[in-house]
């Protein structure tokens, strides 16, 4: 049985992930901002077998939160490992701005939602991966998005969101490198049906989660430093 952390596990793709790695036996940290104002969420780890599922208060926008959550997890643990983080808390809606248009506020809580929450967690969670027993090294896994890259040439829209993303790339490649021990990776879900998706969006959230679950617990070194779309394909810079 591994064990998994998840942020922003409240709704949508974080909620899914948390019921497909409780169908596949693991076990999972669920952390949200407040996992007591999630009907689905408590529900989830009310039918859980005991010991399944952890509620955790986690705040990306918060470093005190985040060093909280990773006290509690780790006295949880009790000397145990980490062997899969994912990063799936961000912040997408209000971004739809051009360079001409970005507004300094907006701006900033997109860098730090997106990159330095990130960056934070993993900085808080290392100790535990470290102590990961997974054959192939413990999998950190940072949600982004195709409008990060620039090879694909999405064009103006979104510009903060899409500069935040980017930026998440860059940490993970950093991250990779630091710790090369550790496979660390930026998966993109696709263009899913969640709330801040919308219902144009082609995906539905089980079909994503389930081929990004794939990517995820097959990931090995050769992984590490990457970015991939859901179905694992490579994906441009």
């Amino acid at each position: 049985m591994y064990t998994w952390l998840i942020t922003g596990s409240s709704r949508g793709i974080g909620l899914e992930f948390v019921r497909q790695i409780l169908a596949g036996g693991d076990r999972v940290f669920a952390t949200a901002r407040n996992p007591d104002k999630s009907p689905e969420l408590q529900e989830i780890a009310a039918a859980a077998e005991p010991g399944h599922v952890h509620l955790v208060q986690l705040d990306t926008r918060d470093a005190e939160s985040i060093k909280a959550a990773a006290k509690k997890v780790e006295e949880l643990l009790n000397g145990d490992g980490l062997d899969y983080l994912l990063n799936n808390a961000a912040r997408v809606s209000g971004g739809n701005d051009s360079p001409t248009t970005i507004d300094p506020d907006n701006f900033m809580d997109f860098m730090r939602v997106n990159i330095l929450g990130p960056a934070l967690v993993f900085q808080a969670f290392v100790p535990a991966l470290d102590r990961s027993k997974r054959p192939e090294g413990p999998v950190v896994m940072n949600t982004t998005s195709g409008l990060g890259s620039i090879g694909l040439d999405c064009g103006v829209k979104n510009a903060s969101y899409s500069i935040s993303k980017c930026g998440l790339q860059m940490l993970t490649y950093k991250e990779s490198k630091e710790k090369p021990n550790i496979i660390c990776f930026v998966l993109d879900p696709g263009w899913v049906k969640t709330e801040m998706g919308g219902e144009g969006a082609f995906l539905e959230i089980p079909f994503s989660v389930s081929h990004q679950y794939k990517v995820i617990t097959s990931a090995t070194q050769k992984d590490n430093g990457g970015f991939k779309r859901y179905d694992g394909e490579n994906l441009p810079w």
